[in-house]
Parts: structure tokens; C-alpha cells; sequence
């Protein structure tokens, strides 16, 4: 015996999947995928990125101390003890950064002095011998503190450094700290 069933024609040419919802569904993911894939590559770029920070005090050695006057011009200070060097762009030896990339770079110095009345401290940031920003502060007696900030957009090898002006003073003290040069690149251009 035969057995013979009858399946109507709508169920036939209309399947239960929808083959263009699932085509959008399969386009939409696609996309989302692609996209995701370029942002893991722009991170990969950005994790290549350089690693630049660094962080100095003025004295490594204990006890208070006073560097200047100076009246012979400007003088580059050179910051001895080295908290952080990420990158190795400071030179300890020499007091100066030098870029290993063009890029926007942040800088802060702070300088401090004994008060008298007849100095100040007064120090300058300079980028490639050109001045940027200064620190001053003068008062006759006790300790006076100053401090100024930057960003920067420096090209590679460009060179900062800080110099303390003619007949001035700076203090420090290789175990408190006090007058400090520091910069990081915040995002290579």
C-alpha cells in the first residue's frame, strides 16, 4: 500500500528559516568582526609606541645643599639622582632630555631656595637653548619654592634642559627632594 501525504504549497516555498534575516544577521557580524579587527590593530600600533618618562632630583648626595650663584651666564642644572628614566631620553650626566620621537611631550619643574634678600631663585626650561617657561621665587628669610609646567609638541632629538640664571640659587637635598625636573611623552604624533 501506497501512503501519500499532502503538503501545501505555502510551507514548501516558505521554510521556517529566513534565509535574508539570516544573511543581515551573518553581514551585521561581519561588520562588528572587521571592525574589532582594525582596533586590535591600531592597540598593536599604540602598545609599539615608545615608553618616555622621567623624573629627577638636583643632589643624590644626603644633606642640604645649595648649587649657584652662578655669574658667568646662564647654567645648566644638572639633576643627579634619577628616580625614573623609561626610555633612558635623560642624560644624568648632562641634565638634558633629548626626544627619541616627535611627539607631545609634558615637563614640570619645581625649584626651591633658602630666602635672601638679596637672591631668588629663579631657573628657566629651555628647549634647544630656546626659553620655554621659568620658576621664580624671592622672599629675605626662610624656604621659598616655585614651580611651572608644560606640554610641548618637540620634534626627534630635540633637546630640553633646565638653567638656573646668573647670580641665583637653587636648594636641595639628596634624601627630601625638593627641586625636581620630570616629562613624559604623553602620545607620539
Amino acid at each position: 500500500m501506497l501512503n501519500v501525504w499532502v503538503i501545501p504549497a505555502d510551507e514548501v516555498l516558505s521554510p521556517n528559516i529566513n534565509l535574508l534575516e539570516e544573511l543581515e544577521k551573518l553581514t551585521t557580524m561581519e561588520k562588528r568582526m572587521e571592525s574589532m579587527e582594525n582596533e586590535m590593530e591600531r592597540l598593536k600600533i599604540e602598545n609599539k609606541a615608545p615608553k618616555v618618562a622621567f623624573s629627577a632630583s638636583l643632589l643624590s648626595s644626603f644633606g642640604p645643599q645649595s648649587v649657584g650663584p652662578f655669574h658667568n651666564g646662564l647654567h645648566t642644572l644638572i639633576y643627579e639622582y634619577v628616580f625614573l628614566n623609561i626610555g633612558d631620553a635623560y642624560d644624568p650626566n648632562t641634565g638634558i632630555f633629548t626626544a627619541p620621537v616627535r611627539g607631545a611631550y609634558a615637563f614640570r619643574v619645581f625649584s626651591k631656595a633658602f630666602g635672601n634678600p638679596k637672591r631668588a631663585v629663579t631657573a628657566g626650561l629651555f628647549k634647544n637653548d630656546q626659553h620655554i617657561i621659568s620658576t621664580h621665587g624671592h622672599q629675605a628669610s626662610g624656604f621659598i619654592s616655585s614651580s611651572n609646567g608644560v606640554s610641548l609638541l618637540l620634534e626627534e632629538g630635540d633637546q630640553m634642559k633646565v638653567k638656573l640664571y646668573p647670580g641665583q640659587w637653587i636648594f636641595d637635598d639628596g634624601e627630601h627632594h625638593h627641586s625636581t625636573f620630570s616629562g613624559h611623552l604623553l602620545f607620539p604624533m
